[in-house]
């Protein structure tokens, strides 16, 4: 086990605390470690973790005879007790004890003994795997309550700035009944506000707040220099020390929650603090770009690979733009600028298509991330990719950003002094979290058995049929009164399928990145009697679908899934929004031969043994996506590693 999960976290080990990284010869030494360490040596048995949840109950037994006044004697006493030794299972054991006993108390919600064991893994920096609709929210009060009495900063990271307001909200009574406070962080908050959160024992934020809070903290630090002894003595002997500008309070004890979609999903493309800058070129040139794309032929002048996303110009088709640029300023007389700018209009033109990877709207390019399904309104591609969507499209051009600084999810958690997660799908990346970032996977048991019917899926040769087949397997659901959540992958996908569901005179909503505003409202009533809801896959992640009264004797949620993600864990995900908590539930899988995924990835030879196939073509498809992705992450960590530089600063981090 690495340092950074047996090290007690928290300010004792300075201002502005964080895991550092040694490097040697150029690579990163907690990467090569990592590899040479077998997950297996940190996985509890289940055993140990029922012990642990026993001696919790056995002092929540005692402790629900007292009164409050005495319970708040104990909590005092605790405290004393996590700053002395806060890594005492004894400890740890009474102190999730009165959490619970508060919890119940207060929310009328105790922690059940599966809930107790997801906590504990994560106070000792691990990932708990739990699935969907454990309580995953009210597990996490136990490792940030622990933390945050023993004077630990906390930061409980979600997927989306409505769960960190929800989960806040409805935590908050457990935690000011133990004193602790609780701040959230979302995209609209000032400088003073988030100072503010980020001071709070305990802070909600999403992902990308929190990184974006960091480096522009590194931006403050690197103003003179990164050296926190100094920064401490400014802090004595300065009125306007900069130490007054930072917003956090450094990287002691995070508690990621969907942490698959976090730390891998996420992690293949960096962070960028950026301004608006001005365009590199004018508009003339993106519109040059645009027009010589225009004129190479594909297979001939350009090559286009879908499965990796990417475009090569040919010999013929160097020499062509040549040709084809001669009667252009002199702008265009350079070999490599040429290519580049023409590269990126073919990207615009061929890969980056709308309602799929972006959408319009007020006439903006938005971008959506095809993790969440959810628009990015903060973002832009770079290397004027943006600029020529923007042309494409017909939209006013805008300027491209200039970067400030820049980190990957990977680099960043990785300076955590302890990290801890959870997830309901992990097992498949259990080796990456470990190798990358010391998080061994915990298998959490289920609280009561999942009621779940799977029905067998079913490839089709068209889309057309494959349709056919979803229709009638809503309208079968629907007669029987049970509510329907479809998912679909993209924007385009679902609006396809709400058409035909107009053509039918089925009522319905619609929950992709043009509607992500209503998200919660539209999940709310999504397991109600006759509901039908037509979602992209991650939409409403980490949002339960409560079943309304009646539903289960209908047989519960009916989820629909219309063609295979880029990932299995997506499609484990989606399906585990039925049958939680033991209610009864039913999933459906309809894929075609030409679904994108499906079409990129397969072979002549898979073509023809299809139906005989059925499951394994789209994982097959999907496991190479996976690996692809996998590569990716690793040499985006690699890349930073060997340069050493984690952040686009000059200088050392260290």
């Amino acid at each position: 086990m690495s340092d950074h999960t047996l090290t007690r976290p928290g300010i004792s080990r300075g201002y502005y605390p964080e895991q550092k990284v040694i490097h040697k010869d150029g690579i990163d030494q907690f990467l090569s470690h990592g590899s040479k360490i077998k997950q297996r040596h940190i996985k509890f048995r289940h055993k140990n973790l029922q012990s642990f949840a026993d001696q919790v109950n056995q002092h929540q037994n005692r402790l629900n005879k007292l009164d409050d006044i005495k319970i708040t004697q104990i909590i005092e006493q605790i405290k004393r007790k996590l700053i002395l030794d806060f890594d005492n299972e004894k400890v740890i054991a009474l102190t999730f004890a009165i959490i619970k006993e508060v919890a119940n108390r207060k929310l009328g919600m105790p922690h059940y003994d599966v809930q107790l064991m997801g906590g504990w893994a994560m106070l000792k920096g691990m990932l708990a795997e739990m699935q969907t609709g454990e309580g995953k929210t009210l597990t996490a009060t136990l490792p940030a309550c622990t933390a945050a009495l023993a004077g630990i900063p906390v930061h409980i990271i979600s997927v989306n700035d409505y769960l960190v307001t929800r989960d806040a909200e409805l935590m908050q009574p457990i935690y000011n009944s133990l004193g602790l406070s609780v701040g959230t962080i979302t995209q609209d908050m000032d400088t003073n506000a988030r100072q503010a959160a980020y001071r709070c024992d305990i802070t909600y934020c999403t992902s990308k707040q929190l990184i974006f809070d960091y480096l522009k903290d590194r931006l403050i630090l690197k103003q003179k220099n990164n050296n926190f002894n100094h920064l401490h003595l400014e802090r004595l002997y300065s009125d306007q020390s900069r130490s007054e500008k930072l917003l956090l309070r450094g990287l002691c004890f995070a508690i990621v929650d969907e942490a698959d979609s976090v730390l891998i999903d996420e992690a293949r493309t960096p962070l960028i603090l950026s301004k608006q800058g001005k365009g590199t070129y004018e508009e003339t040139i993106y519109e040059q770009a645009l027009q010589l794309a225009d004129q190479l032929i594909i297979n001939k002048d350009f090559l286009l690979d879908q499965r990796e996303r990417s475009i090569e110009i040919t010999l013929n088709g160097r020499e062509k733009l040549s040709n084809l640029s001669s009667t252009l300023t002199a702008f265009w007389k350079g070999k490599r600028r040429r290519s580049e700018l023409v590269t990126q209009a073919l990207s615009a033109q061929k890969l980056f298509l709308r309602d799929q990877h972006y959408l319009l709207r007020n006439d903006q390019v938005e971008i959506i991330d095809e993790h969440t399904g959810r628009s990015m309104p903060d973002r832009k591609w770079e290397g004027g990719l943006h600029q020529m969507i923007e042309i494409k499209e017909g939209c006013e051009i805008t300027d491209q950003n200039e970067t400030l600084a820049r980190i990957s999810n990977q680099s960043f958690y990785r300076r955590y002094l302890r990290l801890s997660g959870m997830t309901g799908t992990a097992k498949e990346v259990a080796d990456e979290l470990w190798s990358n970032y010391r998080l061994g996977v915990v298998p959490i048991p289920t609280y009561k058995p999942s009621g779940r019917i799977t029905k067998p899926a079913k490839l089709f040769a068209h889309s057309e049929a494959k349709w056919t087949a979803v229709l009638n397997s809503i309208i079968h659901a629907h007669n029987k009164g049970q509510p329907i959540l479809i998912a679909t992958s993209s924007v385009k996908t679902s609006d396809v399928l709400s058409k035909i569901l107009d053509s039918e005179y089925l009522p319905h909503q619609v929950l992709n990145a043009r509607q992500d505003k209503k998200e919660a409202e539209i999940i709310a009533k999504a397991g109600q009697l006759r509901q039908i809801t037509v979602a992209t896959n991650m939409a409403g992640r980490g949002t339960d679908i409560k079943l309304a009264e009646g539903v289960a004797e209908t047989g519960g949620l009916h989820v629909i899934l219309c063609e295979p993600n880029a990932s299995g864990r997506i499609d484990r995900q989606v399906i585990g929004r039925c049958g939680r908590q033991g209610d009864p539930g039913s999933v459906a899988c309809f894929y075609s031969q030409d679904d994108e995924i499906i079409q990129i990835y397969r072979s002549k030879r898979l073509i023809k043994t299809a139906p005989t196939l059925t499951n394994s073509l789209p994982k097959r498809a999907q496991r190479s996506i996976e690996k692809q992705h996998k590569a990716l992450r690793q040499a985006l960590l690699k890349s930073e590693q060997r340069t050493g530089t984690l952040l686009a600063f000059s200088g050392s981090l260290e």
